[in-house]
């Protein structure tokens, strides 16, 4: 089944006007259910419009409640007789002078929200390098502790078609967010429990006399 225009912006319109389930909207706008997920929090996406799917003949309304009462249920998109979009012809990724800045922020995006993508498409869409890349992922960027993961579409580093395009190409070639890469934390750094004072002198201590005898009492 083909995307619909604009995946994002109709994953958008979904979330908030509709009560569709996060697989469904994912499985229609071709996208990974933690993104979908990630609009629903208010961390992706963030100051971009919606679509309306219904407005631009994409879906019914029909088709919509039909998935909203079975959450089984596929959304299909309709058929469109607009012709398809024009393709940007390849060639290096021209990014304005005023925009370079915001690199950092709009990779970092990408590598939190699509672990699908290579670190050759990110350097494709973004126009960076992927020692840069390597960088911001291990959080040893010269200046790592200013990055805010920035969506690169809405700040104008790339265009929504080319993210979705090697979106795309990325899942098919089976890459897959990783299940856990938390680091075991090591036994040596956690704290040991120190061994309990006694409160008080054992009864059996009571009666013996500290540093001898020291003589008879008289």
């Amino acid at each position: 089944m083909a995307d619909p225009l604009m995946p994002k912006g109709t994953a958008i319109w979904l979330v908030e006007n509709t009560a569709l389930t996060f697989d469904q909207i994912a499985d229609f706008c071709g996208m990974h259910k933690l993104e979908v997920q990630g609009i629903a929090d208010g961390e992706v996406g963030i100051g971009m419009l919606g679509l309306d799917p219904v407005a631009n003949g994409q879906l019914d309304t029909e088709e919509i409640e039909r998935c909203v009462a079975d959450p089984t249920a596929r959304l299909n998109v309709k058929t469109s007789e607009n012709p398809a979009p024009v393709k940007r012809t390849k060639g290096p990724r021209y990014v304005p002078l005023s925009k370079r800045q915001d690199k950092p922020d709009g990779i970092a995006y990408l590598l939190r929200y699509y672990p699908e993508l290579s670190d050759a498409q990110i350097s494709k869409l973004i126009g960076t390098t992927k020692p840069t890349i390597n960088a911001i992922r291990d959080r040893t960027h010269w200046n790592s502790s200013q990055i805010q993961p920035r969506d690169p579409v809405t700040i104008g580093l790339c265009r929504q078609m080319d993210l979705d395009e090697a979106t795309e190409k990325g899942r098919k070639a089976g890459r897959k967010p990783a299940e856990n890469t938390t680091a075991p934390i090591s036994a040596d750094l956690i704290p040991q429990e120190e061994p309990a004072v006694p409160s008080r002198i054992p009864d059996w201590m009571a009666d013996v006399r500290i540093g001898g005898s020291g003589g008879n009492d008289t």
